[in-house]
């Protein structure tokens, strides 16, 4: 494999997590049914915990802890080997198991592409109108200023 291959692979897994992270735990359920999922196996059984946030000033100020946030994780392994991660931000281990079993998926030649059209195309799809329903509703209240001058003289 390639150096271009392989940061190909990377940035098309970056951007299903992307999509996978932001849909909602049911949605993702959904487009997965209808998939003949393969045998896998939990390398780390989903589970919560925290990570602590850090922040800087200004952008390049020194760092300071901001606060914990709640996670969750997981990660699995096909039966033919490729392994999937997934982490979430909050407390739903099924969608961090979910989002794994995915990522794992994406990586096989066999499922690469009914994962693509099945679970990130229409996940992805979703996702784009409910931003531009957002956008749209939020354009709705949108007050334009115009700054007069006043002639005096």
């Amino acid at each position: 494999m390639t150096v271009a291959d392989r940061n190909g692979k990377q940035a098309q897994r970056k951007a299903a997590m992307a999509v996978l992270a932001h849909s909602d735990a049911l949605e993702i359920a959904r487009c997965l049914e209808p998939i003949a999922v393969p045998a896998y196996e939990n390398l780390r059984e989903p589970e919560n915990g925290l990570v602590m946030l850090r922040g800087r000033i200004g952008g390049d100020g020194a760092p300071f802890n901001l606060g914990e946030a709640t996670v969750s994780r997981a990660a699995v392994r096909l039966a033919t080997g490729e392994v999937g991660f997934g982490y979430v931000l909050g407390r739903d281990r099924r969608k961090a198991q979910m989002i794994a079993l995915c990522d794992a998926l994406l990586q096989s030649d066999e499922f690469a592409e009914a994962i693509e059209k099945g679970v990130l195309a229409p996940l992805r799809s979703a996702m784009i109108s409910e931003r531009d329903r957002a956008a749209a509703e939020t354009a709705a209240t949108r007050v334009d200023f115009y700054t007069l001058v006043r002639g005096e003289g």
